[in-house]
């Protein structure tokens, strides 16, 4: 019975692979509102929504898209957090397992965040504050309206640009 199962079972895998059938993708979670203590794939804040997330674990990726606004606080995100037109990003005491971006959008305030990559802040028009993070990669701030305030910042790697003195 044994041989019968393991010969079915590879069948099945075979015709799946002739068929064109994928493996499963992670899933998206899109956020608007707020997402408590439970664990996520990836998660999008689609344009002009708010999220709010509150002890959230995101095992992928976090996305914030045009004129959005996250608040993350102590959250834990295995992947990158990435941000472009946004109008506002807020990691306080959370773990990014990669890197953290915002780019081309309003505020980001982050703080007391251990960040596994880089911490980089280009052409934002708001106020950039990063205090007390732990980032293992390098902080890179470009071209931003206002010089990036904070400081406190163990930075693994290089401090460039805008952010060399934080």
């Amino acid at each position: 019975m044994r041989r019968t199962t393991a010969f079915l079972v590879t069948g099945v895998a075979v015709a799946a692979l002739a068929t064109g059938v994928a493996p499963a993708a992670a899933e998206e979670r899109v956020c608007r509102g707020t997402i408590g203590a439970t664990t996520v794939d990836n998660l999008r804040v689609p344009e002009g929504a708010t999220c709010t997330l509150r002890r959230t674990i995101v095992e992928g990726t976090i996305t914030v898209q045009g004129d959005a606004r996250l608040v993350a606080l102590r959250v834990r995100v295995i992947g990158n957090v990435q941000a472009e037109g946004h109008r506002a990003v807020v990691l306080y005491r959370s773990r990014v397992g990669g890197s953290v971006q915002v780019v081309q959008g309003g505020a980001a305030d982050v703080r007391r965040t251990r960040i596994g990559g880089d911490l980089q802040s280009f052409e934002n028009a708001r106020a950039q504050t990063f205090r007390a993070n732990r980032i293992d990669g390098n902080l890179q701030c470009k071209e931003n309206a206002r010089r990036p305030a904070g400081g406190g910042n163990i930075v693994g790697g290089n401090r460039e640009d805008q952010c060399a003195r934080l």
